[in-house]
Parts: structure tokens; C-alpha cells; sequence
């Protein structure tokens, strides 16, 4: 930045100085022509005035003007009267120093020398004067004018480089301080960053960091909590299936206690499926990999399509699935969450429901919201075990049905995704427990515009 810096004001300066110099140089080349223009209209002036009488075949010495000044040599004169030259400077010869006898001319005249010459006659034509000024002149000029403006400058430029080093360095302060407090923090270390007196301009950097940290703070708790879950929900059904798989070993020709322990190995690797799928669905939802929707799902469709694949089930245990889901009922969800969502609902009214009950889903909708209601004739739950509900591995003590308790964690992170409402109490209906999904529904892009 400092180097930057610094190369961006030496290019400043000097387009600031050969700005400076050709602009001085024109100036200064007006103001001195118009000296010229000026000093030959004075000697035109005089035409006719105390000129002495000379012609041409005259070979009597021409007096040269007097020198007054030092730097009189640099400038030159001469006035022709009728042709002949009447009066010159010491420095000027006879012959005319220029053919042009109107206007600016540059020339080189005996002595090697560039001049500046300026021609003018008098109003009757008889009278022709020169002035000029040598070029080295007007260049002594020009450096002597520059030195006085850019010598300050040279001067200010190295000046300019150390207050700006200063100046960055005292204001990358903080910076420095920021990345040697991240450099001295522990790879496990995610509390927020604290540094007194930032200026406005870090603060939304170290707000963003601590940001950061608090978010990775939740995915590393996210991935400790599923580990430990994992490792603990695990622990039964494996014991299980070791413990049926010694009773299988151990029962040699008895071929009903071998295949009935076989069996329960069955039942517990499913129970343990189940277990690892939970898990993982709910693993996803944590760590936010659940993105906003973008595609739309029918609740309606959804539904049947889960409880087609639990009407088996539901025979098995002779209870009365009833569905009321005809109408189209659009939200802006993903199908795999929605179906998860549906299926652990009617899954636990099934599980948690005695054989022979009775359940009842419907899906409703309005111009603003689509509703899904699951009500069962189940013992329902008590008020303690409803507020409950939702906590991770929590089950109602006394049934006899095998889970893991994640169910329901899994339905309130899936509704938190979509801005879903949950609702939990007694069925009206059915007496035992009444589950309402609320979702906001997702309006056509015809209902939108009108």
C-alpha cells in the first residue's frame, strides 16, 4: 500500500511539474515575444525622429547604441531608414537579421547562436526595424523560474513518503493487532475475538469473523452431539443383535430357538437402520445443509403417497387409516423432507396407537396457509410429556414400542427449515393425540400478479 502510495504521488508530481514546465515555457515565450513586439513598436515610434539622415553608399562608421545592462549582449536591435541601416546594437551586424520583416521568426545568426527575432516596418514602409533575443536567454529564463517552483517540491516529495509511511503504518495498526491475536489463538479456540479501540473500519471485520466462529462453534457441537447420539443409540441394538446371535450359536439342532433368535437379529438390524437413518436425517438438518426451498411440493400428493406406503402396516396391526387429502395443496418445500415430516408423524400415531385404533389424516388448505392434521384414538399424552415433545431422545416411559426418540426432533427442525407451525394437543375427534403442520402456501405465479 505504502509503495502504492508513493508511486501514485511520484507520477502526480511529476505530470505536475512537465505541466508546470510547458506551460511556463509558453507563457514565458508570450510575455518575452511581446516584449519584442512591444520594444520594436517604440523604435518604429521614433521613425522619423532624431534618426540621422544615411544612405546606402554612405561608408562613414555606423555608432553603435550604447551597452547599459549585463545582459544586454542577449538582445539585439537594428533600424533601416530607407534601406540603410541607421542605428544597431554593438551585437548586431549590418546585414538585416531576418528576411521576414513582419512577425516572429527564429534564425541563426554569425555568432552560432538561435535567436528570436521580431520584424516591423513603419507606417509609410521606410522605416524597418529588428529586435531580437537569443533562445538561451529565454531558457535561462525558464530554468531559473522552474528552480524556484519545483526545488520546494523535490523537497516535499521524500517528505510526503515518510509522512505517508507513517500515516499507513499507524493506521494498519490494527490490522497487525488482528492477525496476531488469530495467529496466537488455538485451532479449537472459537470464543469472539475482543481488541479495544478498533476504529469503524475493522469492526465489521471482526464482526464477521466472530460470526464465523460462533457458526462453526454450532456445526462442530452439531457433529459432537450427533457422535455421542450415535454412540449411545447404537449401543443397544448392536448388544441386541450380539446377544441373539450367541443364543443362535448356542442352540445347535434346536432349529425354533435358532431361527426365533435369528429372528429378533432381523428385527434389531432393522431397528438399527431405522436407528442410522434417523440419525443421519437429522445430522443434515442441523448442520443447515437443508437449503431454502426452491421447488414446490403437494402436501396433498405427499401424503397419500406415505400413507400408501404405511396401509400395510396399518393392517397388520388391524387399525383404520383414514386420509382426506383430494384437493392440491402446493408449498414451496423439498418432496424428500415433506415425505420424512409426513411419514414420522403417521408413524408415531400408528406405533403409539393400541391394535384396532382408529387414525385420521387430512390435509386442508386456504388461499394463505395448507394444513396438515394427523388425530389418533391413542391414550394421547399428558401435558408435561406434550411440552416435552421434540427433545432429542425423549419417549414416553411405558409403551412397549422400540424408537429412538428422534422422531420428532426430526419433524421441528424439517418445519423450522420451511417456516412450518407445529401444533400438539388432545383430539377432538379421536380422543387421543392431535398433530397440526402449518405451512405458508406457495401462490402461483398468475395469483401473484393479479
Amino acid at each position: 500500500m505504502l509503495s502504492l502510495l508513493v508511486l501514485l504521488v511520484t507520477l502526480v508530481w511529476l505530470s505536475a511539474a512537465a505541466f508546470t514546465w510547458f506551460d511556463t515555457s509558453d507563457e514565458l515565450d508570450e510575455l518575452l515575444d511581446g516584449h519584442l513586439a512591444q520594444s520594436a513598436a517604440l523604435l518604429v515610434a521614433q521613425q522619423g525622429r532624431n534618426l540621422p539622415e544615411r544612405h546606402s553608399d554612405d561608408d562613414t562608421p555606423l555608432e553603435d547604441a550604447p551597452s547599459l545592462h549585463k545582459y544586454a549582449p542577449r538582445v539585439a536591435f537594428q533600424v533601416f531608414h530607407e534601406g540603410a541601416l541607421v542605428l544597431r546594437s554593438a551585437n548586431a551586424g549590418s546585414a538585416p537579421m531576418s528576411t521576414k520583416t513582419r512577425g516572429f521568426s527564429t534564425v541563426e545568426l554569425t555568432d552560432q547562436k538561435q535567436w528570436r527575432v521580431f520584424g516591423a516596418q513603419g507606417s509609410e514602409g521606410d522605416v524597418q526595424v529588428f529586435v531580437a533575443e537569443q533562445v538561451k536567454s529565454r531558457d535561462s529564463i525558464l530554468w531559473a523560474v522552474l528552480k524556484g517552483v519545483l526545488t520546494p517540491l523535490m523537497y516535499a516529495l521524500p517528505l510526503l513518503a515518510v509522512v505517508g509511511w507513517l500515516a499507513v503504518r499507524q493506521g494498519l495498526a490494527p490490522l497487525r493487532h488482528l492477525s496476531s491475536a488469530l495467529a496466537q489463538r488455538q485451532p479449537q479456540a472459537l470464543e469472539p475475538v475482543t481488541l479495544q479501540d478498533l476504529p469503524s473500519e475493522i469492526q465489521p471485520v471482526v464482526q464477521s469473523l466472530n460470526a464465523l466462529f460462533e457458526r462453526i462453534g454450532r456445526m462442530m457441537a452439531s457433529e459432537r452431539r450427533f457422535t455421542a447420539d450415535a454412540a449411545h443409540e447404537l449401543r443397544t441394538p448392536i448388544a441386541a443383535i450380539r446377544m441373539q446371535a450367541q443364543v443362535a450359536l448356542a442352540a445347535g439342532d434346536d432349529t425354533a430357538t435358532r431361527e426365533h433368535a435369528l429372528a429378533y437379529t432381523l428385527a434389531g438390524c432393522d431397528r438399527a437402520t431405522h436407528l442410522v437413518e434417523q440419525l443421519l436425517t437429522l445430522s443434515r438438518l442441523e448442520s443447515s445443509s437443508a437449503s431454502a426451498p426452491t421447488g414446490t411440493v403437494d402436501v396433498s400428493a405427499v401424503t397419500r403417497r406415505v400413507a400408501a406406503d404405511l396401509a400395510l402396516a396399518a393392517l397388520g396391526r388391524a387399525q383404520d387409516l383414514v386420509l382426506e387429502a383430494d384437493a392440491p395443496c402446493p408449498i414451496a418445500a423439498d418432496d424428500m423432507l415433506t415425505s420424512v415430516l409426513v411419514r414420522n408423524l403417521l408413524d408415531n400415531a400408528m406405533r403409539y396407537s393400541p391394535a384396532g385404533a382408529h387414525v385420521q389424516v387430512a390435509v386442508s388448505c386456504t388461499d394463505t396457509h395448507v394444513m396438515l392434521q394427523v388425530d389418533d384414538s391413542g391414550p394421547g399424552l399428558s401435558d408435561a410429556n406434550m411440552a416435552k415433545l421434540g427433545e432429542r431422545f425423549f419417549r414416553v416411559l411405558g409403551t412397549e414400542q422400540t424408537g429412538s426418540g428422534l422422531g420428532w426432533s426430526i419433524v421441528r427442525r424439517i418445519a423450522a427449515v420451511y417456516q412450518a407451525q407445529v401444533a400438539v394437543q388432545r383430539s377432538d375427534r379421536l380422543g387421543g393425540l392431535c398433530i397440526s403442520v402449518r405451512w405458508p402456501r406457495k401462490r402461483s405465479a398468475e395469483t401473484a400478479t393479479s
